[in-house]
């Protein structure tokens, strides 16, 4: 059974970078695609980004092109979000997920808070 864990959540200002990593368990994880989704008090989980299983195609969402990157090292099991020029509404909890295919996500971690101070 796949297991996520993130790590790289924390309080920064607006402008700053921080670096999301996400581990996965088990032996697939290089055959599936991985997202970033994130969550914010009150507000429903979307999407932020999704990376195909060997990093070749990516998704941003509009809110984040520009700022925010996917990336992937299937030797680590390790996908990671890097992102950067941080605004107060990307205060969230950030969870990755493994998309077992067509969009259709069948594991996530527990998620990181990113918080971002005005």
């Amino acid at each position: 059974q796949v297991q996520l864990v993130e790590s790289g959540g924390g309080l920064v200002q607006a402008g700053d970078s921080l670096r999301l990593s996400c581990a996965a368990s088990g032996r697939t994880f290089s055959a599936y695609p991985m997202g970033w989704f994130r969550q914010a008090p009150g507000q429903e989980r979307e999407l932020v980004a999704r990376i195909t299983w060997n990093g070749a195609h990516t998704y941003y969402a509009d809110f984040v092109k520009g700022r925010f990157t996917i990336s992937r090292d299937n030797a680590k099991n390790t996908v990671y979000l890097q992102m950067n020029s941080l605004k107060p509404e990307d205060t969230a909890v950030y969870f990755c997920a493994r998309d077992a295919g067509v969009n259709q996500y069948d594991t996530w971690g527990q998620g990181t808070q990113v918080t971002v101070s005005s």
